[in-house]
């Protein structure tokens, strides 16, 4: 498990979201972006935060650094979210579009 105490994310734009999903596969708590993709892959397991409110990410920033059940909690989510990502099921649902791409032409 990677020694980081958080992922700290506030991205403005992102086509997926891999850092956040790496970080939740090593059990890091995630502090994210409320906006792009990043509701969609961090899911209930991570805090979401306006990336252009400073306020916000200070305010997550505190949480994660001071309450460790709090951290702990996020930890789990992580490492359980990550799991539902995998390059197999991506595989095989591309291959399901060309698949029904393919039988309709």
């Amino acid at each position: 498990m990677g020694k980081a105490i958080a992922l700290v994310f506030p991205s403005l734009w992102e086509g997926f979201g891999f850092p956040v999903l790496e970080a939740m596969g090593c059990g890091t708590p995630v502090i994210t972006s409320n906006i792009s993709s990043l509701p969609e892959v961090a899911g209930d397991a991570a805090i979401l935060v306006n990336p252009k409110n400073v306020g916000e990410i200070t305010d997550a920033m505190n949480i994660i650094a001071k309450d460790g059940g709090e951290r702990s909690r996020l930890s789990t989510l992580s490492l359980a979210r990550a799991k539902e990502f995998s390059w197999e099921k991506t595989g095989l649902a591309t291959r399901e579009i060309i698949m029904n791409y393919l039988i309709k032409v």
